[in-house]
């Protein structure tokens, strides 16, 4: 029976290379007769992105768009919403155009459509799997329905420094956890079959090592050594080629002094000889033009350079579409590379079908039947709730009951446009509802809610204007005094003050760097003012990124970080507030004490003097402040209690082609059912280089009801253990190993095993 079963799976499999290579041979001899046709100009063409529409991304805007797709001029836009709007575009370029080639059509679709989810930080701190693919098939169908065929997204940058505004768009500081998502948001945009209208191309970015700016300023230099390129921030990247995403993205910083639209080892070295991505590459808005500002030559200069390092689309600086042809002319591009990076373009078009049917993604009827629909919205309130990261919870006054008076107070109380989040470009924040509403509708007629605001977001008005931009404004004329006495006078008729403050959505994401991550002043005054009330308080804090809270650890007891969890993030966070749903999510960033321990994670490389205690001379430590964060990698709290049984080993020992298993029984030890994360992380602690203290190599996100307990296996086979060595050689290396198992990667039990 199973020699038949294997005969089985061999012929289907052989089914469907031979499939794969008919489809193949048909899309190049479709695209070679196409090709055959084409002028230079509509070649170059091609690799022509524009912006259009009533949503843009940058300060640049191209125009007389109509114009230049009937020449041939465009082989895309972005960011234009709607079907109608889209539908005019398209028919413009197959029916006008001389060789009537289907435009494609992208959009910032980052984190939802028009039903939003998590801020991508906040969803990998689900650090479940089939939520975040969830998220992104749902964003999928909607956007599709929409007209949108192509998202530049998921970005994958790793990043361990919060002061870098994007952190907000990413997954965290760790590339085991990266990958795994990286791999989640790809299949749920792309699913098995881009033909599928309600799938859509994922574009990876940002490439490459983005999240790792100096001073973390946005757009700033990146410096850092191939070794830790390849072992720390190199694998999300590859794990999305892996998984087939259709399309990369440049990012803005430099690699090796170079900046990466114009890198060619990595563009064409790394990405296509060594991890074998054939899909295309599309820049960032303006990303060649700003290559002159990094000192690498005019317009004409860095599009050459571009092209020839593997770039293949221009994301609106218009330097392909303006000196290919010279630069041809005058031999510093070659006919050859315009020719292929056309080719990579008109494959992207194929495979999503737009030959068959240019107008594929643009059905009336799907845009009015599944665009923020009752399914969609209740599947984004159930993931945002497990988001939601409790740090503090030492007096158990969470969750609050439905009774009484709660005094709900705060900048981020009242707003229903910062909830989405940043980077949600086609959200209808009209249609979201507000904390307030929430809560008001949460508790119904079983408790009375009063609401004052009690401060804006800072007291420096250009702060608080830079920092709520479009749309997002919530600036109060009220004097600090006014606001802060009408929060004292609601404060002293409640029973609990839930205090909604943090960040104001455009405070993280794209060119939101801060130099000082730590509570702002009027709201660290209001705070002070509502504790010295002597009232219970539930701090709720919004963010963007891993934020400085030991002020706040130090006043309250209740700390509950919400983020910005999308459309529905107002009654999710009720949901757990008042215990409907118990929180779950862990942290996937470290959170620092202070600024000045930034970077700080993790998967450190330990020093020849290493100190994880208080000062000690002449050891690696700071005079004012440990070593160690404020909150851990992994942290997390919940509404019931978790214990861990020894952890055990099926062998010391392994072969380079065996494997282990570690194995701990997990038990609901509280009172009522919640969700924990189970962490593996293993250190090599003899290498041939320096290796990391721990490294996330597994994780099970399980559920478990009161008095319940699970038994949690891992497997441990050669390829946990596999690092670049300093000859970028990718293996492992035989000696002894640490194994930890835990709920964070600080609280763990240790074993040691070899690998022969």
């Amino acid at each position: 029976m199973k020699h038949k079963k294997l005969s089985v799976f061999l012929a289907a499999c052989l089914f469907a290379a031979s499939a794969w290579a008919a489809s193949d041979a048909k899309m190049n001899l479709f695209i070679d007769n196409l090709m055959s046709k084409m002028t230079l100009q509509e070649k170059i063409g091609q690799l022509n992105l524009p912006v259009t529409g009533d949503i843009v991304t940058g300060t640049a805007k191209s125009s007389d768009i109509a114009g230049k797709i009937k020449l041939g001029q465009v082989g895309g836009l972005f960011n234009l919403k709607g079907v109608e709007a889209i539908r005019e575009i398209q028919k413009i370029a197959v029916e006008q155009s001389r060789l009537h080639i289907p435009l494609i059509f992208g959009m910032d679709v980052i984190h939802g459509y028009e039903t939003v989810f998590p801020i991508p930080f906040a969803l990998s701190m689900t650090w479940d799997m089939q939520a975040i693919e969830r998220s992104a098939r749902i964003a999928s169908v909607e956007a599709t329905a929409d007209g949108i065929a192509w998202t530049f997204s998921p970005m994958v940058d790793i990043c361990r420094e919060p002061r870098w505004g994007r952190m907000s768009e990413g997954s965290g500081e760790d590339p085991y956890l990266g990958s795994r998502i990286a791999e989640a948001m790809v299949r749920g945009y792309q699913g098995i079959d881009l033909t599928d209208p309600t799938t859509m191309m994922a574009c990876v970015k940002h490439f490459a090592l983005y999240g790792a700016p100096e001073a973390g300023r946005d757009y700033n230099t990146v410096d850092m050594s191939r070794v830790r390129m390849f072992n720390e921030y190199f694998p999300p990247y590859k794990a999305a080629a892996d998984a087939g995403a259709g399309s990369f993205m440049t990012s803005f910083n430099t690699v090796d002094y170079i900046p990466a639209t114009g890198n060619r080892w990595l563009m064409t070295e790394v990405l296509r000889d060594m991890w074998h991505f054939n899909g295309f590459v599309v820049t960032d808005y303006t990303a060649i033009s700003e290559m002159i500002n990094h000192g690498l030559g005019d317009l004409q200069q860095v599009s050459a350079l571009a092209l020839n390092a593997g770039t293949d689309m221009d994301m609106v600086a218009d330097g392909f579409v303006g000196t290919l042809e010279k630069s041809l002319q005058e031999g510093k591009v070659t006919l050859e590379a315009i020719n292929t990076a056309c080719r990579r373009i008109l494959e992207a078009k194929y495979k999503l079908g737009l030959f068959d049917d240019p107008y594929r993604y643009l059905d009336a009827k799907r845009a009015k039947r599944d665009i923020y629909t009752n399914e969609h919205r209740a599947e984004a309130r159930r993931i945002a709730t497990e988001s939601f990261v409790l740090l503090e919870n030492s007096d158990n006054l969470l969750p609050l009951k439905k009774q009484g008076t709660i005094a709900l107070v705060g900048p981020l109380a009242n707003t229903r446009a910062n909830m989405p989040g940043t980077w949600s470009v086609a959200a209808t924040s009209d249609r979201y509802s507000t904390l307030l509403e929430a809560m008001q509708r949460a508790v119904g007629d079983k408790a009375q809610v009063l609401y004052a605001k009690g401060c804006n977001v800072c007291y420096d008005e250009e702060l608080e204007k830079n920092s709520t931009m479009f749309g997002r404004e919530m600036r109060d004329p009220r004097s600090a005094e006014e606001m802060r006495d009408e929060a004292l006078r609601i404060a002293s008729q409640a029973d609990v003050i839930v205090a909604a403050m943090g960040e104001p959505s455009e405070m993280s994401g794209e060119a939101s760097s801060r130099s000082d991550i730590s509570i702002l002043d009027a709201q660290k005054d209001l705070l002070t003012a509502l504790k010295a009330t002597g009232k219970p308080i539930v701090l709720l804090n919004f963010s963007g990124r891993a934020t400085v809270m030991t002020w706040e650890k130090e006043n309250f007891s209740t700390i509950l970080n919400v983020w910005f969890g999308g459309s529905e993030a107002a009654d999710a966070i009720c949901d757990v507030v008042f215990g409907d749903v118990a929180p779950s999510g862990h942290l996937t960033a470290s959170m620092p004490k202070n600024v000045g321990q930034v970077p700080i994670y993790y998967n450190h490389l330990n020093t020849g003097r290493p100190n994880p205690k208080w000062f000690t001379k002449f050891t690696s430590n700071y005079l004012d402040v440990d070593n160690e964060p404020l909150y851990p990698f992994g942290y997390g709290l919940s509404y019931t209690t978790f214990s861990y049984s020894p952890v055990a080993l099926s062998s010391s020992t392994m072969t380079h082609d065996g494997s282990i298993k570690a194995s701990v029984n997990v038990t609901n030890t509280g009172t009522r059912e919640a969700s924990e994360v189970v962490q593996l992380y293993i250190r090599d602690l003899v290498g041939s280089i320096s290796r990391p203290v721990k490294e996330l190599k597994d994780f099970a996100r399980i559920t478990l009801k009161p008095g319940e307990t699970r038994t949690v296996e891992f497997t441990i086979t050669a390829d946990k253990l596999k690092f670049y060595n300093s000859e970028l050689q990718y293996d492992c290396e035989p000696g002894e190993f640490d194994l930890m198992i835990g709920p964070n990667s600080r609280d763990v039990e240790t074993l040691r095993f070899t690998l022969q």
